[in-house]
C-alpha cells in the first residue's frame, strides 16, 4: 500500500512539473515565478497548526490585473490534473486486489450470505429478479467542458501506459497538458438539453459500453466460483435511464421537440455501437462448424456465423439509417428494422447455442457473450428516458379545459371532485379534447410532450415523474393525458415527494391512490415512488430531512405490503450530503429494512457521473458495490431502529428543523448575508447547464434550485446546508447525559444514523472557517458580519460534536485516504478562494470583463478541488 501511495505522489509531481513547464514556456519566467511563489506560500501557510495566510495574501495583492487570470488557470488546471491522478490511482489500487476477496467484494458477500443460511439458488434468484436503474441526470455541477473531459481521459490512458513501462507515453502526456493549457476552461454558451444528452451518451460509449459486460462477466465468475451458479445471459441487475432531454421541471429549454430528438438520438447511438460490435464479431466468427438449427437458417454455406451476422448487420444498418432520416425530418414508416431487443438477441443466441454444441464454448463466451450481455443492459435504446414535469403544469391543462367546457375551475374543485372527473374521463370512450379548443402555449407544450411519449416505443421510456406531487389527482391527471394521446402501455407514473410536508403526507397520498380500484389495476402490481433529497434538505435542513425521508420510506414500504403491491423507491440523490449524496452502497445499506426489495432507482448527478463511471475499471467497481448493496439490503437487511433511537431521532429532527428555519427563513439578515458572502448571484454567469439557476427569476432563496444553493456555500467553504440545525440538535442531545450515551450507541449500531454522521463528517472536513472569514472581510458589511461570525462559531461547534460522537481527536481520523486527499488539495485551492473574494469585490464595484473571466475560472477551480460541489 505504501508503494501505491508513493506512485500517486509521483504521478501528481510529474503532472505538476509538466504543467509548470507548459506555463513557463507560454507565460515566461517572470510570471511563472510569481505563480510558483504563490504555490509555495500557500503550502507553507497550510503547514502551520493554524493556517497563516498573510504572506500569501500579500503576494496575491501584488498581482496585476493581467496576472490574475493565468494564475487562476494554473491552480485550476493543477487541481484537475490531481483529480485525474487520484482517479487513476483508485483503479490502480483496485487492480492490485482483483484476485482477492476484499471485505467489500461480491465473493465475500456471497460467503457471508451462505453462512447466514441463504442457498446458492436464493442468491442467484435474487439477481434474476433484481432491477436497479441508475438514472443519469444533467444537473449543472459538471463545470468542465466536454472537449477538456476528452483530453483528461487521454491523460488517464497515458498514465496507464506509463505504468506498463511505455516511455513514449510521456511525450503524449506533455502534449495533452499543453493542449489543455491553450484551451478555454469556461464554455462561452450554456449547453442545450440535446448537448447534455449527447454528453450522457458519450459516457456510455467511452466507458460503460466496455464496463458493463466486464462487470457482468465478473459477477458471473464470482457466482460460479463461490456458489457454483451462473448468471443467466439475459440477466442484467443494473440498467441505465436518463433525465437528459426529459426533465422539463422548471427548464423551458426542454420541449417536446427536444424530447423527441433525444429519443431518436438514443436509438441511433445504440444501433451505431451494436454495428461496430457486429463488425468485429463477424471478423472473429470465421468457423465453419455449426449445429443443425443454424444450418437450417442460413443454408449450406462455408461461413454460417458470418452469413447470419451479415443479416443482423444489414438490419442494424437499416435501423440506424431510418433513425437518421427521422432526425432529419423524414417521417417515413419503419420497414425491416429492429424494434424490440428480442429481435436482435435471437440470432445472437442462435450463434451462441451453435458454438456451444460444436465444442467451441470458449469462443462463444468471448466477444459474442459480451454483446448479448450488453443487450440485456442497454436494450435497443441505450437508456430509458424518464419524463419529469411539475404537477401544476398538468393541472393547468385541466384548468383551461374545464373553463372551456363551462365546468368551472378545475383548480378550485375539491380533491374528491378532481378525482371523480379524472376517473370518469379515464373510463369514457369519447375524446377529451374538443377540436375547436385553442389552449395556451404552455398547455399545448404539455400536450405535445404527452403525444411524443405516447408515440415512443415502450422500451425507450422509463418513468413519468411528477414533481411537487401531493394528491392522487396529480397522478391520475398524467395518466389521462397520456391515454388521450394514445399511449399503448401502462407507463409508470411516479409522484415525487420533495418537501418535508410532502414526505410526511406521502403515505396518505399513495394509500388514497391504491384504494382507487381503477388505479390499482393500472399499476399491475408495481408502484414506484420518488423521494426528493435536494429540496427537502433545503426546506428543512439536513437532519430533519434525512429523518423525514427515512420515515416516509418506512411508511410506504409497509403500506404497499398491506396493499399487496411491490414498491420501488426512486432516490433523487445528488453529489453532496446536502442533496443526499455520499457513497451509494453505504446509503443503500442504511435504508429502512424491506424498502430495498430487489428493486431500486437512483439518480447519478452532474460531475459524479464522470467520477464514478467515466473510466471502465472505476465503473466496474461502482457497479459491483451498488449491486452488492442491493443484494444485501434485499436478503439480509439491517434491523430497524430501536424505539429509544426513534424517540431520540424525532427530538433531534424537531430541534434541527426549528433552528435551521430560524436562520434561513426567519432571520432578516440571512438572505442579504448569503447574497453578499457567496458568489450566488455571479454563479448565474457560469454557463453550467441548460437549466436556469432559479425556478422563478423574481424569487428569493426559496426559489433557488438546490444545486446553486449548495454550490454557493461550497465555494466559500462554509458548507452550511449540510450541518445547519444539526449542530444545535446534536449539542442538545450530547449535553444530556443519558441522551449523549444513546446518540453514541445509535452511531455504533444503526446504519442510517452512522451513515448520516459519517457523511456529515466528510463535508465538515472540507469546511474552513478561516477562508469563510476572509470572504466576510472582503464582501460583507459590518452589520451582516455578526451573522457570519455566529455561523462560523456554530460550524466549529459541530466539528467538536462529531469528534465526540465518533470518539476521535480529529475529523476523518479513521479515513486517512480522504484526509490526505483534502490536505493535498488545500494549498492549491486557497489562492483561488482569496482571488475569488477579491474578484467578487471588484466585480460588484467596477465590473470588468477580464476579471469576470478570471472569476469564473476560480469557480471552476474550487469546484474541481472540492469534488462533490453540488
Amino acid at each position: 500500500m505504501t508503494d501505491l501511495h508513493e506512485a500517486l505522489r509521483d504521478d501528481v509531481r510529474m503532472l505538476g512539473a509538466s504543467l509548470g513547464d507548459t506555463i513557463k514556456a507560454h507565460l515566461g519566467d517572470e510570471l511563472f515565478e510569481k505563480i510558483e511563489t504563490v504555490r509555495q506560500l500557500a503550502k507553507a501557510g497550510r503547514n502551520t497548526a493554524e493556517p497563516e495566510h498573510e504572506k500569501l495574501l500579500h503576494a496575491l495583492k501584488g498581482l496585476s490585473e493581467d496576472d490574475v487570470l493565468p494564475l487562476s488557470r494554473a491552480f485550476t488546471q493543477f487541481l484537475n490534473l490531481a483529480n485525474i491522478a487520484e482517479e487513476h490511482h483508485r483503479v490502480r489500487r483496485h487492480l492490485e486486489e482483483t484476485d482477492v476477496c476484499t471485505p467489500d467484494s461480491l465473493c465475500t458477500l456471497f460467503a457471508q450470505l451462505r453462512q447466514k443460511g441463504f442457498s446458492p439458488q436464493n442468491i442467484t434468484d435474487a439477481f434474476s429478479k433484481m432491477q436497479i436503474d441508475l438514472v443519469l441526470t444533467a444537473h449543472p455541477t459538471e463545470v468542465n467542458r466536454r472537449t477538456l473531459i476528452q483530453k483528461y481521459d487521454d491523460i488517464t490512458e497515458c498514465l496507464r501506459r506509463l505504468d506498463r513501462g511505455d516511455e513514449g507515453a510521456q511525450h503524449r502526456l506533455d502534449e495533452l497538458i499543453r493542449q489543455i493549457w491553450h484551451t478555454d476552461e469556461i464554455r462561452k454558451q450554456r449547453p442545450t438539453p440535446v448537448d447534455e444528452a449527447k454528453w450522457g451518451f458519450a459516457v456510455i460509449e467511452n466507458s460503460l459500453w466496455t464496463a458493463v459486460p466486464k462487470f457482468l462477466r465478473r459477477l458471473d465468475s464470482q457466482l460460479n466460483e463461490t456458489l457454483g451458479e451462473n448468471l443467466p445471459l439475459d440477466c442484467s441487475p443494473i440498467r441505465f435511464a436518463s433525465w437528459m432531454g426529459g426533465d422539463r421541471d422548471g427548464n423551458p429549454n426542454v420541449t417536446a421537440k427536444v424530447t423527441e430528438e433525444v429519443l431518436l438520438l438514443s436509438r441511433w447511438m445504440a444501433a451505431d455501437l451494436y454495428l461496430n460490435d457486429i463488425d468485429m464479431l463477424r471478423a472473429e466468427l470465421s468457423m465453419y462448424q455449426a449445429n443443425k438449427e443454424l444450418r437450417n437458417r442460413v443454408g449450406d454455406c462455408a461461413e454460417p456465423y458470418r452469413k447470419l451476422l451479415g443479416d443482423v448487420r444489414e438490419k442494424l444498418s437499416a435501423t440506424k439509417n431510418w433513425v437518421a432520416r427521422q432526425l432529419n425530418g423524414n417521417r417515413e414508416e419503419a420497414c425491416d428494422i429492429f424494434v424490440r431487443e428480442e429481435e436482435l438477441l435471437e440470432p445472437l443466441m442462435l450463434c451462441y447455442r451453435s458454438l456451444q454444441e460444436c465444442g467451441m464454448g470458449v469462443i462463444a463466451e468471448s466477444a459474442l457473450e459480451d454483446i448479448i450481455r450488453r443487450i440485456a443492459c442497454f436494450g435497443l435504446t441505450l437508456v430509458k428516458l424518464d419524463i419529469r414535469q411539475s404537477s401544476d403544469r398538468h393541472a393547468q391543462v385541466f384548468e383551461e379545459l374545464s373553463q372551456f367546457y363551462g365546468l368551472g375551475s378545475y383548480n378550485g374543485w375539491s380533491e374528491e371532485g378532481r378525482q371523480n372527473f379524472l376517473l370518469k374521463e379515464l373510463q369514457s370512450r369519447r375524446p377529451l379534447f374538443p377540436k375547436d379548443w385553442a389552449p395556451s402555449a404552455e398547455v399545448q407544450e404539455v400536450i405535445d410532450t404527452c403525444q411524443v411519449v405516447a408515440q415512443a416505443e415502450p422500451n425507450a421510456l422509463g418513468s413519468y415523474v411528477i414533481s411537487m406531487a401531493s394528491t392522487p389527482s396529480d397522478v391520475l391527471a398524467v395518466i389521462l393525458l397520456l391515454r388521450e394521446m394514445g399511449i399503448g402501455h401502462n407507463m409508470r407514473v411516479v409522484p415525487l415527494f420533495e418537501t418535508l410536508d410532502d414526505l410526511e403526507s406521502a403515505r396518505d397520498c399513495i394509500d388514497a391512490l391504491l384504494k382507487v380500484d381503477w388505479y390499482k389495476a393500472y399499476t399491475e402490481g408495481h408502484q414506484e415512488v420518488m423521494i426528493g433529497y435536494s429540496d427537502s434538505s433545503k426546506d428543512a435542513g439536513q437532519l430533519a430531512a434525512a429523518w423525514g425521508q427515512f420515515q416516509a420510506q418506512e411508511a410506504l414500504t409497509q403500506l404497499c405490503k398491506d396493499h399487496g403491491v411491490h414498491l420501488t423507491l426512486f432516490h433523487g440523490r445528488g453529489g453532496t450530503v446536502g442533496r443526499g449524496g455520499g457513497p451509494s452502497h453505504t446509503a443503500i445499506l442504511a435504508q429502512p429494512p424491506g424498502s430495498v426489495d430487489h428493486s431500486l432507482r437512483l439518480t447519478e448527478q452532474g460531475e459524479m457521473i464522470r467520477f464514478k463511471y467515466g473510466m471502465p475499471d472505476l465503473a466496474v467497481r461502482n457497479l459491483e458495490l451498488c449491486t452488492g448493496a442491493v443484494l444485501e439490503a434485499t436478503l439480509d437487511p439491517a434491523p430497524g431502529p430501536e424505539e429509544s433511537w426513534r424517540v431520540q431521532m424525532e427530538s433531534m429532527a424537531k430541534k434541527g428543523l426549528t433552528d435551521y428555519r430560524a436562520i434561513v427563513r426567519e432571520d432578516p439578515s440571512f438572505v442579504p448575508y448569503f447574497r453578499a458572502a457567496t458568489p450566488e448571484q455571479e454563479l448565474a454567469k457560469l454557463p453550467l447547464g441548460s437549466r436556469p439557476a432559479k425556478r422563478r427569476q423574481d424569487g428569493g432563496v426559496e426559489s433557488l434550485r438546490a444545486i446553486p444553493w449548495i454550490f454557493a456555500w461550497t465555494q466559500i467553504r462554509l458548507m452550511l446546508p449540510a450541518w445547519l440545525g444539526s449542530d444545535t440538535a446534536l449539542a442538545e442531545a450530547l449535553n444530556d447525559g443519558s441522551s449523549g450515551s444513546l446518540v453514541k450507541q445509535m452511531y455504533q449500531q444503526w446504519p442510517f444514523f452512522r451513515s448520516t454522521i459519517d457523511m456529515l463528517e466528510m463535508v465538515l472536513a472540507k469546511s474552513d472557517t478561516n477562508i469563510t472569514a476572509y470572504y466576510d472581510k472582503r464582501l460583507v458589511s459590518q452589520e451582516l458580519c455578526t451573522l457570519g461570525s455566529s455561523l462560523r462559531s456554530r460550524l466549529l461547534n459541530i466539528v467538536a460534536l462529531i469528534n465526540t460522537i465518533k470518539e476521535q481527536d480529529s475529523l476523518l481520523q479513521g479515513n486517512p485516504v480522504i484526509r490526505q486527499s483534502i490536505d493535498v488539495r488545500n494549498p492549491y485551492i486557497d489562492p483561488l478562494h482569496f482571488l475569488q473574494a477579491e474578484l467578487l469585490n471588484r466585480d460588484r464595484n467596477q465590473p470588468d470583463q477580464r476579471l469576470e473571466q478570471a472569476l469564473m475560472v476560480t469557480m471552476a477551480g474550487i469546484s474541481a478541488g472540492m469534488r462533490n460541489t453540488g
